[in-house]
């Protein structure tokens, strides 16, 4: 039986006209295969998209349309408080509950390119709780309206957060991590992590059907570069 097999194996690889069906049907194969690749490749894209953009790297700021949105008021900046006191060994900028002083240089330094943006038109609230008051106080050189829900978020914070964006107004709004979560949680971001103290997400709403979309992100020293590379 063995030699048979051999027998018949020998004249298919020897006979031209059994090597181009062969060769057919290996070609089929492939292409099937190829197209169950790419087709698992484009699903996985869609149910993974791309990781949040770090906003200072590269051009992004230009290619992701940040400057634009600024200028005709669309963005949100939902920013996290700076270095939190009881969290930290650092020396405390005032009571125990509130920001350290190395959390203060960073808020100064923020609000320094944030002001030269500017931040006139533009709406800001922050968390009631008093980092957030101080990191708001810092930042913008005065005193910013407390508002609850920027503490006690909700499954309906990106609600709110829309709620509260009125047309050719930027938005920006002085928060905590788990409040951005939720965000970035109702936004579907793929991978998301906590932002360390003082970053900021970006996202901007149509003014039409006010729909949010992520614009990306920015951690506490990237603001310089915001300013410095503004068109």
């Amino acid at each position: 039986m063995l030699k048979i097999m051999d027998s018949i194996l020998t004249r298919q690889l020897y006979n031209p006209r059994a090597n181009l069906v062969l060769a057919g049907k290996y070609r089929a194969m492939l292409l099937m295969t190829l197209a169950v690749v790419l087709t698992a490749i484009g699903v996985r894209h869609v149910l993974n998209p791309c990781a949040l953009v770090e906003l200072a790297q590269a051009n992004q700021l230009i290619k992701s349309g940040f400057y634009s949105g600024w200028q005709q008021g669309k963005l949100v900046v939902l920013m996290r408080h700076v270095e939190r006191c009881d969290h930290s060994t650092n020396p405390c900028l005032a009571q125990s509950d509130g920001v350290t002083r190395k959390g203060q240089s960073v808020a100064l330094a923020i609000g320094s390119s944030l002001r030269s943006m500017g931040v006139t038109d533009a709406d800001i609230y922050n968390s009631p709780l008093r980092r957030t008051e101080q990191t708001a106080s810092l930042v913008f050189n005065r005193t910013t309206p407390g508002q609850e829900w920027l503490a006690n978020c909700r499954k309906s914070m990106l609600d709110d957060v829309v709620s509260h964006k009125r047309d050719q107004h930027n938005l920006i709004l002085v928060t905590h991590s788990e409040c951005i979560s939720q965000v970035e949680e109702s936004l579907n971001v793929p991978n998301a992590q906590t932002l360390d103290y003082g970053s900021s997400l970006i996202l901007s709403v149509d003014p039409k059907d006010h729909t949010a979309q992520v614009v990306g992100q920015l951690d506490a020293q990237s603001w310089a570069r915001v300013l410095a590379n503004r068109p």
